[in-house]
């Protein structure tokens, strides 16, 4: 045969098949033009200028590589929709007299036409789609647009490279499955039905089980550190269960529905049950997957938007002030209050300079160290910690002293305490015990009150662990018995801060001013004030906004980016098994429409099918969602966003938002499987 002959059969069934075809290519063109712009963004110079732009680019510089591994993946998993259709073609070929040589080479040519046709449209749409995806970014985060266009010869050659792997890797696996079919199997492929699994009944119960599992996993963890051990573990064990229970759910269901005679024994009901059983486990595996990427999207992307739209009231709980101070001393036994006048003193002066006043002021001395809660003993002494679990370390909280006499002359307030009194305020997590006991320092104290509030640092703010502020009486003689305990290093566990911190008068642009006129991290003036001082460290919220809204911002279009690509798939993985299904029921609805069934009849069956399937990924997703709603709330409290409301708003808005797009899908899916298994007979 001529080597002309193979591109020409090739490019024919290519058309033929256009149905399959054709969203398999946009796919992949859609891919390639994704992972383009996306190393383009990682490496613009107009994103690199942004406030916080470093930050975005290594986001989007890890969304490459998350994009190409899963493009790759998926590209496999699509590729076998299409092979499994193609097969019949190529059995007929081989009875024909064309070798497996030869249909290797028509399958060579195949996968050539659709990588040059992939990657040359979609590094096309890709440049020209690229500064449209700049200019989003820019207006995100709020930096100078800037129009000009370049072209990232590296991102096209990334591009180019992990497709063109992709597409040989597809092009090996198709060989091999061609390899190893005889003609006759290869023709029968599509009317070979599915084997009732063995103990589909068991993989049920087990899913069931784990998915209870992960489920009360959620739902009892209490801590953001518990929640960051356990979130991966929990969503594998979804992952697994989904798959488990939709396999074996989608052959216990087949069987439920043909035991009841009322129901399957209708028309509208019972082609579209014994089509369903045709592919029990087959169809439960596409619909877990299909779950499972709309439960990605709608974590990612609710989660991203809570944080970017949250960026305001993350940055007030993490800098409480617009301007706060952290002095740390060396000896504990020194840093009485009076000793941080000159740098008082100093602060003061700078802002006098600026005509900034200082209001809502917090000064107070605080000595914070680690320790590990049994109910209302706490451990301090780090040898006798245990932490070698999840749960242990989620006990492990930050401790800090603060003197009362500190506390009532920053609050106006006139608390006395008995020796063995103190109070307490807890941050992160709860802690409702009525008495504190420190062990191995023959200390026990009754907690006279609660406090409803206090001015947390934004050194607790930013920490993982849970924070316990105790208000005692005797600040020193308090801590005398920790001054010798000492970290594995050697160094002294317990540091002595003080925190002074307050708001202004002033814009932003003026704060920034005033903080650069501080010296950033002190370290210099501190020495100079204080020999005890081991670093003087300044922070505004003024001049991190920038950076928050920038870091925030990378997470919100790496979430946009990664929907993107997943709902391509869940899309792809829909559309291809209504049109591989509508290929295989064609001949059972010819063979009804012969005996009388009209079209409105097989609309009904088709909507009867659909409807007791279709929408089960969208509504899982959902209780999935719901029962992950409180672990994922504990990790967003890792960055300072602690506004439930506001995750659970973009929750809502995303789920309402795709559960429209998936009715979009469904009308469309259900007219291409309609307009497959009615055209065999006009009405």
């Amino acid at each position: 045969m001529k080597m002309s002959f193979y591109p020409k059969l090739a490019w024919t069934g290519m058309r033929s098949n256009r149905k399959l075809y054709l969203p398999y290519l946009l796919t992949c063109i859609g891919m390639v033009a994704m992972l383009y712009i996306v190393g383009y963004l990682s490496r613009a110079e107009a994103v690199f200028r942004l406030p916080g732009g470093q930050f975005i680019q290594e986001m989007l510089g890890l969304g490459v590589w998350i994009i190409a591994l899963f493009a790759g993946l998926f590209l496999l998993y699509s590729s076998s929709f299409l092979m499994r259709r193609r097969k019949k073609e190529f059995g007929l070929y081989n009875i024909l007299g064309m070798g497996k040589g030869h249909l290797g080479m028509v399958v060579f040519w195949e996968t050539v036409m659709t990588a040059v046709i992939s990657i040359f449209a979609g590094l096309f749409a890709g440049v020209t789609l690229s500064k449209l995806a700049e200019l989003c970014i820019v207006n995100i985060v709020g930096g100078e647009v800037d129009y000009s266009l370049t072209v990232s010869g590296s991102s096209a050659v990334i591009a180019s490279v992990v497709f063109a792997v992709i597409f040989l890797v597809i092009m090996v696996k198709s060989l091999w499955q061609i390899g190893r079919t005889n003609a006759i199997n290869l023709i029968k492929s599509e009317n070979v039905g599915e084997k009732l699994p063995r103990m589909y009944w068991f993989w049920g119960i087990l899913g069931a089980v784990i998915l209870g599992a992960a489920y009360y996993l959620a739902l009892a963890i209490e801590d953001p550190l518990s929640a960051l051990l356990l979130f991966f573990v929990a969503v594998s064990m979804v992952i697994l269960a989904t798959y488990l229970l939709f396999m074996s759910g989608s052959v216990l269901l087949c069987k439920l529905l043909q035991k009841n005679k009322r129901y399957y024994y209708k028309p509208n009901h019972f082609v579209s049950v014994s089509s369903m059983a045709y592919r029990m486990t087959r169809n439960g595996a596409g619909l877990a997957s299909i779950c499972i990427l709309l439960t990605m999207v709608l974590v990612m992307l609710s989660s991203t938007s809570c944080l970017f739209f949250g960026v305001e009231e993350i940055l007030h709980t993490r800098y409480p002030r617009e301007i706060t101070v952290d002095a740390y001393v060396l000896d504990p036994e020194s840093g009485d209050y009076e000793d941080f006048a000159p740098v008082r003193d100093y602060i003061d002066s700078i802002l006098d300079d600026y005509n900034a006043a200082r209001e809502n002021v917090m000064d107070y001395r605080v000595a914070a160290l680690s320790g590990q809660m049994f109910d209302s003993e706490l451990e301090l002494d780090p040898n006798n910690m245990r932490v070698s679990s999840a749960n242990v370390y989620g006990d492990v909280w930050l401790v800090n002293f603060v003197p009362l006499e500190d506390y009532n002359r920053m609050s106006g307030t006139a608390y006395t305490l008995a020796p063995d009194e103190v109070l307490i305020y807890s941050f992160r997590s709860p802690y409702n015990e009525q008495s504190l006991t420190l062990r191995g320092m023959d200390r026990s104290f009754r907690i006279k009150e609660h406090l409803s509030d206090f001015p947390i640092n934004g050194d607790s703010a930013s920490n993982v662990m849970s924070s316990l502020y105790v208000v005692v009486p005797d600040f020193y003689q308090t801590l005398v018995p920790l001054y010798d305990m000492r970290a594995s290093n050697g160094s002294n566990l317990l540091e002595i801060h003080w925190r002074y911190g307050f708001d202004t008068n002033v814009d932003e642009e003026t704060q920034k001013v005033i903080y650069e006129a501080l010296g950033y991290d002190g370290n210099d003036e501190g020495k100079a004030f204080l020999d005890n001082l081991s670093y003087l460290r300044y922070d505004s919220r003024a001049y991190e906004r920038d950076s928050s809204i920038g870091t925030f911002a990378g997470l919100f279009v790496l979430g946009l980016v990664l929907s993107v690509v997943f709902l391509f798939a869940a899309v792809l993985i829909l559309y291809y098994k209504q049109i591989t299904e509508g290929y295989e029921d064609q001949s059972r609805f010819e063979i009804m429409q012969k005996v009388g069934m009209m079209k409105r009849d097989i609309r009904r069956s088709i909507n009867s099918q659909m409807l007791t399937v279709f929408f089960l990924p969208l509504v899982t997703a959902g209780v999935h969602l719901c029962f992950a709603f409180p672990i994922i709330c504990l990790l967003l409290r890792m960055f300072n966003m602690t506004n439930a409301l506001l995750f659970a708003q973009t929750t809502l808005i995303c789920f309402a938002l795709f559960g429209l797009l998936y009715l979009l899908v469904y009308k469309v899916t259900s007219n291409a499987y309609f307009s497959i298994v009615s055209g065999a007979r006009n009405e």
